[in-house]
């Protein structure tokens, strides 16, 4: 049995979806994602803005060397990659805990009015 043999309920109209865009838990999910991922943006905006300029104006200290051929321009850079890696961590993590459970409260109200 594949999965399109299930029956499935047909989706909402746009009425519905006015109605799910207007309700407060659609209202809190939206600001919930806004809080996090605006200043998230802003901060890794700037970060990357500040590397971008210290390589391009201090070049003098982005070749300083810390160990061996290493310089702060390389471990600036990779850490532009940690920074990344960090960032998306944190999205799942407060995504996991913040956003997915008032997305299925969402979900879950819609599914229930369209069966």
């Amino acid at each position: 049995m594949s999965t399109t043999d299930h029956a499935q309920a047909p989706p909402p109209d746009q009425a519905d979806w006015d109605e799910v865009h207007g309700s407060a838990e659609f209202v809190e999910l939206r600001a919930r994602l806004r809080r996090f991922v605006f200043p998230m943006a802003a901060l890794f905006l700037v970060w990357y803005l500040v590397y971008v300029l210290l390589a391009d104006y201090a070049h003098e200290f982005m070749a300083t060397k810390l160990i061996g051929n290493v310089n702060v321009g390389l471990v600036l850079g990779l850490l532009q990659f940690a920074s990344t890696f960090l960032i998306t961590w944190l999205y799942v993590r407060y995504a996991g805990r913040k956003l997915d459970p008032l997305a299925e409260r969402v979900r879950e109200s819609i599914e229930g009015d369209a069966k």
